[in-house]
């Protein structure tokens, strides 16, 4: 069984796709932390965001298992990912390593912007994860605080809104609901409910 999870940033997905994949037995990946980690190795070598052969080379070069998941996580890397993300190089580079991941036995949970639509087209279930922008940036400044960061929420607010604009407007797969997706709105709802929400959506799917 393949779910993907698709959604814009700090809507969930992540924390569902890991939730999901242990309810029912499967592996799970965090396709953001892909670009994340390409992302990452041109920043830690200065290179310009913007370097398309860089970037490509970085992508077709990473291993996975070697992340360090909280370095990856910041802020920082985050923004810079959005842009690295929109290189069409980039994301050839990735597609065939996600779509070898969800194919492999037993199945996979992935979770990411273009899931549903270009990695996993034909997957069992699609949930389309969204959340109001000023809650998704509460939920960033409150994760941020909890990392003894310093927090202004106006200006998580603005980054969010216009990195949801950089997804929803790239050229190569952009951020969108797949046709047959599930629409799961978390904006007034805690994670016991999200998580409640997407199994039972699951459960239905599987039973027709």
């Amino acid at each position: 069984m393949i779910i993907a999870i698709d959604g814009p940033a700090a809507s969930g997905k992540g924390t569902l796709g890991k939730h999901l994949a242990a309810h029912f037995g499967l592996r799970h990946l965090d396709t953001g932390l892909l670009y994340r980690a390409v992302a990452k190795t041109l920043l830690d070598e200065g290179a310009p965001l913007t370097d398309r052969a860089r970037a490509s080379a970085a992508a077709r070069t990473l291993d996975p298992a070697r992340f360090d998941e909280a370095a990856l996580k910041g802020h920082a890397v985050g923004e810079a990912a959005s842009i690295v993300s929109t290189i069409p190089e980039v994301r050839a580079a990735l597609v065939d390593y996600q779509r070898a991941f969800a194919t492999r036995p037993p199945g996979a949970v992935l979770d990411g912007r273009d899931i549903g639509t270009v990695i996993a087209p034909n997957a069992d279930v699609k949930i389309f994860v969204t959340a109001s922008a000023q809650e998704r940036a509460r939920r960033r400044a409150r994760e941020l605080a909890a990392q003894g960061l310093a927090v202004n929420e106006v200006e998580i607010l603005a980054d969010i809104e216009k990195r949801d604009e950089r997804d929803r407007s790239r050229a190569v797969a952009p951020l969108a609901a797949a046709p047959d997706a599930h629409l799961l709105d978390t904006t007034h709802l805690d994670i016991d409910a999200a998580v409640r929400a997407a199994i039972d959506i699951v459960q239905t799917a599987r039973t027709g």
